[in-house]
């Protein structure tokens, strides 16, 4: 049995220390290091936008998503983990249906992600999810790529999706 929810600044440890360690592909400093793309500020400042699923073992799961303060029709996805004994069952199309409802909800009519273009499972799940590829500055491999979006030799894919609005109740 599973459980999404919203994240709670509490959350913040235990979804660091998932990031350490289902990124079994780096080496330990290099998990350390993606970790700290999940500061404490996401679950205390967006921690009703972000979700978390639980099982019997604790957090199996996380989203880290915010709603655009500055574009009342934007909302983002940041940060994406789902243990590694549950991928490709499910359960990170959960958490992304999850988010869009809500956001649709919130009377957001569109979402974006970002991943790096070497990252061809996170690109293909995207794709999968409805989410399009925005025009980059250049191609790789007939993937639009925006150089340098994150800094020096930092490339990223740019997606968006539309979400159809709730109707209202």
């Amino acid at each position: 049995m599973s459980d999404v929810r919203a994240a709670r600044p509490s959350d913040h440890r235990a979804v660091v220390e998932r990031v350490q360690t289902w990124w079994t592909d780096r080496s330990p400093e290099q998990a350390r290091e993606l970790s700290l793309l999940v500061p404490k500020l996401f679950l205390q400042f967006f921690s009703r936008t972000s979700l978390v699923r639980e099982d019997g073992t604790g957090i199996s799961a996380f989203l880290i998503g915010f709603h655009s303060p500055d574009d009342e029709r934007e909302a983002y996805i940041h940060f994406v983990g789902v243990d590694p004994r549950l991928r490709g069952a499910g359960v990170g199309r959960e958490l992304y249906t999850a988010f869009f409802e809500r956001a649709a909800a919130a009377g957001r009519t569109e979402v974006r992600a970002i991943t790096s273009p070497t990252n061809t499972g996170s690109i293909a799940f995207h794709r999968a999810m409805g989410f399009v590829p925005e025009a980059g500055d250049r191609e790789l491999d007939g993937l639009p790529v925006h150089t340098d979006y994150d800094g020096p030799g930092h490339d990223r894919v740019c997606f968006h999706r539309r979400l159809s609005p709730t109707p209202a109740a």
